[in-house]
């Protein structure tokens, strides 16, 4: 089963084991629906109820259903709250979730091979695109409108305009 990340629990908030977390989603009124969700302790997956749910433009405040005092609190702190794929947020065309990008093949409307998606770099302007190409290193390119010219995440590829991709492309020396 896949899971989101759409929290990392922060702190204690009181002495009764509720906690402050800190949104790591676009979309913080994502929490006002909140119930199902799940604590990431390593690789296992926990199921929570969340309840009296706060939202606050950097922070939300909630009580999870296995946190009851401020000690059990303290001991989860840096833990991620998640939910699973049936429960994550319906995103918009041409927005995917970056668990979806991470191991598409990358090729450009030349048919050249561009590498494999490794990782998405999120620097607030827009997102890079970090592509691992075999035996030449690494290649960033930021994700733009004009540069993807399709992202099927269904058949794991993304396809870039090979002449953008020439003067926007980032090579690792």
């Amino acid at each position: 089963m896949d899971y989101f990340r759409i929290g990392q629990i922060v702190r204690p908030h009181g002495v009764t084991g509720a906690l402050k977390l800190l949104p790591l989603t676009d979309d913080v009124k994502r929490f006002k629906a909140l119930s199902e969700a799940y604590l990431e302790q390593g690789s296992d997956f926990l199921p929570v109820t969340a309840s009296e749910i706060s939202v606050q433009p950097d922070a939300v405040f909630l009580r999870l259903s296995t946190c009851h005092t401020c000690e059990e609190a303290q001991k989860l702190r840096g833990v991620y709250l998640c939910v699973d794929r049936a429960h994550a947020a319906k995103l918009p065309a041409g927005r995917w979730f970056v668990k979806d990008l991470i191991g598409c093949t990358v090729t450009d409307t030349a048919g050249n091979a561009c590498g494999t998606l490794t990782d998405v770099l999120e620097t607030g302007a827009n997102d890079v695109y970090v592509l691992r190409r075999p035996d030449k290193g690494t290649l960033m390119i930021p994700a733009i409108k004009k540069l993807l010219r399709e992202v099927d995440v269904a058949h794991q590829r993304i396809v870039l305009d090979a002449d953008v991709l020439a003067e926007v492309g980032l090579y690792e020396d």
